[in-house]
């Protein structure tokens, strides 16, 4: 067992551990949500990803994306992986550097057990939920992560028996409500708690 192998047993036991990692999970989006819910499944355990993003990696995303000023003019979904594979060297990681889009949206994570959304765009949000609930897959949204301070408002709402929506609902990225590190990566990690949760068999 590599080394992290062994710091994660520490905190699950085997079959906990057997259960995550036979869970694949599929990210829509290699962003703000995507890029730390990512690592922050790695470090729970999960192995197995699909990581689905057409961009690279701008200095303006440095604020609170999972990269690195090196990593600049990258495609995301590559330098995530590489990111990924430091934390443990084990993780596989399927990298597809495309645009979702309703043609593919179900087809590019038909493999997945469990899926997250995290898209930028609203209307794309909207196109992707509504593609992939009927699926039956466990699938965790998020809308109204921007802006600063109140951090209690970005709250989890289960809206059907495998569809949670993580965020305020309301603040939207813009020049006067802009995204930051913080009301992100708390947004992020609600949605990887809850596909640990679910993988875990402790959501109802």
């Amino acid at each position: 067992m590599d080394a992290f192998g062994q710091g994660i047993a520490r905190y699950l036991n085997p079959e906990d551990l057997q259960r995550i990692r036979g869970v694949r999970i599929g990210i829509a989006g290699a962003g703000g949500l995507g890029s730390n819910c990512a690592w922050m499944l790695v470090r729970s355990g999960f192995i197995e990803f699909v990581l689905v993003d057409h961009d690279r990696v701008e200095a303006s995303n440095l604020n609170r994306q999972f990269y690195f000023a090196n990593q600049i003019g990258q495609p995301k979904v590559e330098a995530l992986r590489r990111n990924l594979l430091a934390i443990h060297p084990a993780v596989s990681v399927l990298a597809v550097e495309a645009k979702v889009v309703p043609a593919n949206a179900v087809s590019l994570f038909a493999d997945c057990h469990a899926v997250i959304e995290a898209l930028d765009e609203a209307c794309d949000k909207k196109m992707f939920v509504e593609a992939l609930l009927p699926t039956g897959k466990f699938l965790v949204a998020a809308s109204g992560i921007a802006g600063h301070g109140d951090s209690d408002r970005i709250t989890t709402r289960r809206l059907a028996p495998n569809f949670f929506l993580v965020g305020d609902g309301v603040s939207e990225a813009s020049g006067d409500c802009p995204p930051f590190a913080p009301c992100v990566a708390l947004a992020a990690a609600k949605q990887a708690d809850l596909v640990l949760d679910w993988a875990l068999g402790r959501t109802p």
